[in-house]
C-alpha cells in the first residue's frame, strides 16, 4: 500500500482486522524484515508497518532529517493508517524505530493513547566516547576539513565522498550523502529524557550479545521507564527478533493475549 508524506511516497504493509499495532523497523532495514512479526501479529490485530522515507520501497527526503523529523513521519503515519474507532494503539520499534517511538511517546507528540510499546533492542542511549574514537573523530574532522577546501575540492571532487565512505559505522557507510547527514543528526540525540515519561505498559526485548545497542541499555531503559519488563533472548544479537525469531514471537504472543492455535492459523 502507499501513502504520501510531505510529498514522498511512502510504501507500507496492512494485515489482518481488530485493534490497531504499528510497526517501525531500524535504520538501514525495511519493514520486510517484520513478516513473522507481521503475520503472527495479524492474528488479532490490524497490523501496519511502514518503509520510513530513505529506506526500503520508500523515498528518500531531500534534506537531511532530524529525530523530530522521524517523529512527525511516524505520527502522520500512524494518524493515516488509524481509523476512527483507533483510540488506543499498540506501538513497535527496532533499533533507530524504538529510539523514535520512545521520543514520539515520552513527549507527548501523539495525542491518541498507547496500550502497549514494545522496544526491541532499541537505540537511544548515547555513549560517552572512548580515547580511540575520539582520535578517529579528530582524524575523520582534520581530512573533511582539507578536503573541503574550494582547491583541493576543485582538483580532487569525489575524494570527500570517499572519505566518508570509509568512516564510520557500515550503515552510515551505505548511506547516501543525505542519509549520512540525518544519520549524524539521529544518533547524537540521547533519548532517556523521555523515558520516565512514558506511561503505556511497555516491553523491552533484548539480545544478550547485541553489539550495537547493549544490554546495558535495555537494562537502563526498563529502569527508567515506570513498571517496563525486560526480556532477554540468549545468544541473541542486535536483530534479535530474526536471530531468536522463534522465542520472541511466544514472547509477543505472551504479552499481546494472541493464543498460539491463532497464530499457527
Amino acid at each position: 500500500m502507499e501513502m504520501t508524506y510531505q510529498g514522498l511516497k511512502v510504501q507500507y504493509i496492512e494485515q489482518g482486522q481488530g485493534p490497531l499495532a504499528v510497526l517501525f523497523h531500524g535504520w538501514g532495514a525495511n519493514k520486510e524484515l517484520f513478516q513473522a512479526l507481521i503475520s503472527t501479529l495479524a492474528a488479532r490485530y490490524r497490523v501496519a508497518a511502514p518503509d520510513t522515507p530513505g529506506f526500503g520501497q520508500s523515498q528518500e527526503p531531500g534534506e537531511a532529517w532530524s529525530l523530530e523529523d522521524y517523529c512527525a513521519f511516524s505520527k502522520a503515519f500512524i494518524d493515516h493508517v488509524a481509523g476512527p474507532e483507533d483510540k488506543e494503539v499498540i506501538l513497535a520499534g527496532h533499533s533507530h524505530g524504538g529510539r523514535t517511538l520512545i521520543r514520539l511517546v515520552g513527549s507527548g507528540m501523539l495525542e491518541r493513547k498507547v496500550q502497549k510499546l514494545i522496544l526491541i533492542d532499541s537505540a537511544g542511549i548515547v555513549h560517552e566516547k572512548t580515547p580511540e574514537q575520539m582520535r578517529r573523530i579528530k582524524r575523520y574532522k582534520r581530512g573533511k576539513k582539507i578536503l573541503s577546501l574550494p582547491p583541493v575540492k576543485a582538483l580532487f571532487p569525489h575524494a570527500l565522498e570517499r572519505l566518508q565512505s570509509k568512516s564510520g559505522s557500515a550503515d552510515y557507510r551505505m548511506a547516501s550523502p543525505v542519509m549520512r547527514q540525518s544519520m549524524v543528526k539521529v544518533v547524537n540525540e540521547d533519548v532517556r529524557e523521555y523515558l520516565p515519561r512514558i506511561e503505556a505498559e511497555t516491553l523491552l526485548v533484548w539480545g544478550d550479545q547485541d553489539q550495537d545497542t547493549p544490554l546495558a541499555d535495555g537494562q537502563l531503559m526498563e529502569r527508567l521507564i515506570p513498571g517496563s519488563g525486560l526480556a532477554v533472548l540468549a545468544g541473541a544479537g542486535h536483530f534479535s527478533f530474526l536471530d531468536r525469531q522463534y522465542q520472541f514471537l511466544a514472547v509477543m504472543r505472551s504479552f499481546l493475549g494472541i493464543g498460539s492455535d491463532a497464530a499457527n492459523g
